[in-house]
């Protein structure tokens, strides 16, 4: 370790810098002391790195990432933030050498080292898996072996299975060597990968040398897609355990369970392995460099907490500390710097209602509750307007054609209206009605629960439904035009000219407020009309690459595009914005604050502009669906990215993490409503209706 210097941070968030562990091409770590002097390993981002997306995305999922994962065999990770624009991660410090630096120093492990070493990492590739996930980079440098056991590192391209690594054109997705074949060649992976590196690891381990080497990395990695691995220096114990890892077929490696009963040791064999965390050189080692680490961090602790008068710790005083006992640190070498390794009359009750206590029932974290109802095949198929959820329905786009309405309490039947346009979408108007069209244009003003039309406008050219309001109802005509319907005199408002096409692959989309229509066109600019009379009040030029729905509160409404904006209604006046690592996606508004989406990342804002508490959330996929989150109750709902990596998942607000996704696999399109402690989910013609807390 070495001293502070000049340029470094001397605190960031709750945690108290005391050295340097180490720099590496991606950022600096930090050894540093959390309010009780605990240690913690704190990476932050090179500054001139900080404004790369890709990277400064991949830097904030990596905590996220190894967050959700439960296990003994991990790094806790126990903060990560942006701070002064740099993002920074910290977790446990993890005291004792990488199983690299143990090999190195101190030769192979022998075999019943080997066996326990295999058993733990099985065992914590398990829980890996169990979280949905695909570490993606396990080799000897990213195992530290602590006086507890082998602890697994870095999640810093750990994707969910099925997922596509997170890489930037001309970076090589594994480190060469103990990559599988198909990570190699850039093809989808699953757990069985990190079998294949998890094999790699132990003939390291028992050997000393690599099972696949070469002169270059085209050389190696063609000898892990082409080759076979040099076993040869394994005992005839250790041999047809390892051999299976290493199948090209990743349907025929051994599951993570099977390696950890088949390596676990029995009897005096288990108990002497077990010695190896108990005693020896990697003990000695692992236990000097914890109590060095200790007594530094400790020196730390004060009884000033707001960093001001004489107890507050100085960069003299730390650099006292350490310069006291560092010695040791340094003589470790760099494994303490593990971190561094590239990386909601007679008509029905309302479903807005609040709902039975059987309603919430399990749905505990982690556990993918029971659908109240369904699937029920009863949907249209392709992308498909929100639906509506008024009174006892929900209303969406029938399979057969038209508009229908299901019970929201079962799943069945209520009413199904073949003649209505499903492309031109539904609207709730009030509480009791939506607004529709027909084929002809023709817009329809009904009742939901019964499906019977209340009025009409007959010379609408309704063709596409923007934005509705107990005041007025907002659509595209089908002669190219803009339109406004008065909901109180039944009549056109106003018409204006529209380059939008309500027929195109993608449409705009708009919200409504006091006195103003906006509307985000398909080009990304941003265009606010005054509903009296449809003149434009102000406009935002290239506010996004693509049309993002708006949300409006009050006299605010909030929009996503490059930098997550609130602006005043009336006039646009900027009230604030946050820039990202990318673009951000539609904000969901409900009265504790807002949601929105970024780059395989969910965060939670107040309506104010300030982040939450530490509220960001590692989502499934690392694509944006650029879909409006919905919230109902505890949950915010966000539809997942695209490709394979997909589904609805439901997000915590209290919890601060993702509770479960449904239907990952799922690709979409969907469209999501909710409404009563329900939400309904719509996907491949199908809908169904899953509780919320």
């Amino acid at each position: 370790m070495n001293p502070l210097g000049f340029g470094d941070p001397l605190r960031l968030g709750p945690y108290r810098l005391v050295g340097v562990l180490g720099e590496g091409g991606m950022g600096k770590v930090y050894l540093a002391a959390g309010r009780d002097g605990r240690p913690a390993a704190v990476k932050v981002l090179r500054p001139e790195l900080a404004h790369d997306q890709d990277l400064a995305r991949r830097f904030v999922r990596e905590a996220h990432t190894a967050r959700a994962v439960q296990s003994r065999g991990v790094a806790r990770v126990l903060g990560a933030e942006v701070e002064g624009g740099r993002p920074w991660i910290a977790t446990e410090f993890l005291s004792g050498p990488t199983l690299e630096e143990a090999v190195a120093r101190y030769g192979p492990l022998d075999e019943p080292a080997v066996r326990l070493l295999a058993a733990a990492l099985g065992e914590t590739l398990r829980d890996v898996h169990a979280a949905g996930l695909v570490h993606r980079d396990v080799k000897p440098a990213n195992i530290v072996l602590t006086a507890d056991g082998p602890r697994l590192i870095d999640f810093g391209i750990a994707r969910p299975e099925h997922g596509l690594t997170l890489t930037t054109t001309g970076q090589i997705p594994v480190t060469p060597g103990y990559g599988a074949p198909e990570q190699a060649l850039g093809r989808r992976v699953t757990g069985a990968a990190d079998v294949f590196s998890l094999g790699a690891v132990l003939v390291y381990a028992a050997t000393g040398r690599r099972a696949y080497d070469g002169p270059h990395v085209a050389a190696v990695q063609y000898a892990v897609v082409h080759g076979q691995p040099e076993l040869g220096g394994l005992s005839p114990v250790l041999h047809p355990l390892v051999a299976p890892c290493f199948r090209p077929d990743p349907a025929q490696r051994p599951t993570p369970e099977q390696i950890a009963r088949a390596f676990a040791p029995e009897g005096s064999g288990g108990r002497k392995a077990r010695e190896v965390w108990r005693r020896g050189p990697l003990h000695e080692e692992a236990k000097g460099r914890e109590a060095e680490i200790r007594r530094l961090t400790a020196a730390t602790v004060v009884p000033v907490q707001d960093g001001s008068g004489p107890g507050a710790p100085t960069r003299r005083r730390f650099l006292a500390a350490w310069g006291a006992g560092g010695a040791l640190l340094l003589a470790g070498g760099g494994g303490t710097a593990w971190w561094l390794a590239g990386r909601k009359g007679a008509e029905p009750p309302a479903a807005g209602d609040a709902p039975d206590a059987a309603l919430v029932a399990g749905t505990s974290a982690g556990i993918l509750p029971k659908p109240l109802w369904g699937p029920v095949e009863a949907a249209a198929s392709g992308p498909l307007p929100t639906p509506v959820v008024l009174r006892d329905v929900v209303v969406f786009a029938a399979r057969d054609g038209g508009l229908t309405a299901l019970r929201v309490v079962d799943g069945t039947a209520k009413w199904t209206h073949p003649g209505l346009a499903a492309r031109a979408g539904q609207l709730a108007v009030n509480e009791d009605e939506f607004a529709c069209a027909d084929a002809s244009g023709r817009l329809s003003v009904r009742n939901a629960s019964t499906g019977v039309e209340t009025w009409a406008v007959e010379d609408a050219e309704a063709a596409l439904l923007l934005a509705a309001a107990p005041e007025g109802v907002y659509f595209l005509t089908s002669g190219g035009g803009l339109r406004a319907v008065d909901t109180a005199g039944r009549r056109i408002r106003w018409t204006v000219e529209s380059a939008e096409d309500p027929a195109g692959a993608t449409v705009p989309l708009a919200a409504v407020g006091p006195g103003r229509l906006v509307l985000s066109g398909t080009n990304g600019d941003l265009t606010v009309l005054d509903t009296a009379d449809g003149r434009v009040a102000w406009s935002v030029r290239g506010k996004a690459s693509r049309a993002l729905r708006p949300a409006i509160e009050g006299d605010t409404v909030y929009v996503g595009g490059e930098a997550l904006t609130a602006l005043a209604l009336a006039d646009g006046e900027r009230r604030w914005a946050e820039k990202g690592y990318g673009d951000w996606g539609p904000p969901a508004l409900d009265p504790d604050g807002l949601t929105v989406t970024s780059g395989g990342l969910a965060y939670r804002y107040l309506k104010d502009g300030s982040r939450t508490d530490l509220w960001i959330v590692s989502l499934v996929s690392p694509y944006s669906s650029f879909q409006q989150p919905v919230a109902q109750g505890d949950w915010i709902w966000v539809v997942e990215g695209n490709h394979t990596e997909a589904g609805v998942s439901a997000l915590s607000k209290s919890g601060k993490d993702r509770v479960w996704t449904y239907e990952r696999e799922n690709p979409g399109p969907w469209a999501v409503a909710a409404a009563g402690n329900r939400v309904f989910l719509l996907s491949r013609g199908r809908i169904v209706a899953m509780p919320t807390a």
